[in-house]
């Protein structure tokens, strides 16, 4: 079956969505390849050697479990692992994927209290140490945080929260998603003291989607022996003794796991800090040429900037979904569109992944024609500052 699209077009497409990224054609030159049996020894000592290798992306040195499923599941695997029905954790509404991750716990009889906010920064750390601090009894068993929230483009400071949780001496586990800042941003599962972490394949590790992870702490093993929701396919007892040896309890997603393989080769080929300092550049980039056009972005706090998306705000009175569909239609490149109370309002620019300063510069001249196209008043020349700047910065 050949490529699906609602138009026929000859033209590269290009995709800047906040991900699904773009997959390099390396990765997709790993997956084309026989499929091993999973049982066989081949497959094993691949296995033990891919799983040293994603630990390394975490910055862990404990164990990380791979599902074959979309980040979605990794939520429900890091919720029914360390929690019991009636369990209270406390979330922090910073966008649209914090509110799914709040509405998951409730549907698995977890009490959520859900600290809310404007969706234009990342966690309250504040209200989370005063939560924590009146909870004398410690009736909170997990603080949930999204570390990126890809709806707003607001990152959270999850070695401030870390701290937080010290400074009021509670035993809650912290519980981070990364699914869309891991293999983009830094971020240290050890060295901030997170006891899981979510993560997806499909975004800074360039894959399809399809694989999902959880980085699992001592103390997240250890709540796991007591918890009492209800669990079987996200297990982590029986996915752990299977790892090490590596091959895993029930059939993997092989030819996802040689892309993840790549994937990881690449990263590291390139080094992490140079990979993250990549990210945060094309971030800069494209934050001064939303500026110069006069927009501002959703997220209003410098110090919570994302550097894998920027979510665009558009004057009142202007629709950001038919911006993007005059742009998807006169120039063929896809852009996010906003998500719960954003609809129509913002509209998002992936910068992640595989992306190079070429690849954003077309993006970025791909908006700016599609401003003047959608006759949206703007100060043109966007493209131009973000190129000074990259330019000055490569």
């Amino acid at each position: 079956m050949a490529y699906f699209q609602s138009k026929p077009d000859s033209r590269r497409h290009f995709l800047h969505i906040p991900g699904p990224s773009n997959v390099p054609d390396r990765v997709l030159r790993a997956m084309d390849n026989p499929t091993m049996d999973h049982r066989g020894p081949d497959f094993g000592a691949m296995g033990k050697q891919l799983l040293a290798k994603v630990r390394k992306v975490f910055q862990t040195e404990g164990p990380v479990v791979i599902y074959p499923a979309s980040g979605t599941g990794a939520w429900e695997a890091a919720l029914v692992n360390t929690l019991s029905p009636g369990d209270r954790v406390l979330m922090c509404e910073t966008g649209w994927f914090a509110h799914l991750w709040n509405e998951m716990a409730e549907r698995l009889s977890i009490q959520a209290d859900f600290i809310k906010t404007d969706w234009r920064r990342g966690a309250d750390v504040e209200q989370i140490a005063e939560r924590l601090a009146a909870d004398k009894g410690h009736a909170i068993k997990a603080v949930c945080v999204v570390h990126n929230e890809t709806s707003t483009g607001c990152t959270s400071r999850i070695d401030e929260v870390r701290k937080a949780i010290d400074a009021a001496g509670h035993p809650a586990l912290l519980l981070v998603d990364t699914i869309s800042s891991l293999g983009s941003m830094d971020y240290r599962h050890d060295e901030w003291g997170v006891d899981v972490t979510v993560s997806g394949s499909q975004k800074g590790l360039m894959l399809p989607p399809g694989l999902s992870f959880n980085a699992i702490s001592a103390k997240a093993i250890k709540a796991s022996e007591t918890a009492k929701l209800t669990r079987s396919f996200w297990d982590w007892k029986p996915m752990l003794a299977a790892n090490a040896t590596g091959y895993f309890p029930y059939t993997p997603a092989t030819n996802m796991l040689y892309a993840l393989d790549t994937a990881l080769d690449m990263l590291l080929e390139e080094g992490l800090q140079n990979v993250f300092a990549r990210h945060d550049k094309v971030a800069e980039a494209t934050r001064r040429a939303v500026r110069h056009w006069g927009f501002e972005t959703q997220c209003q706090d410098p110090r919570h900037f994302s550097s894998v998306l920027t979510a665009v705000r558009l004057p009142e009175g202007h629709s950001a979904n038919d911006l993007r569909a005059t742009i998807l239609s006169k120039f063929n490149m896809s852009l996010g569109n906003g998500l719960g109370q954003l609809n129509d309002r913002v509209f998002r620019i992936g910068h992640l992944g595989d992306i190079s300063e070429l690849q954003l510069v077309g993006a970025l001249g791909g908006v700016e024609m599609g401003l003047r196209a959608a006759g949206i008043p703007h100060k043109a020349g966007g493209v131009q500052v973000a190129m000074e700047y990259l330019g000055g910065n490569a």
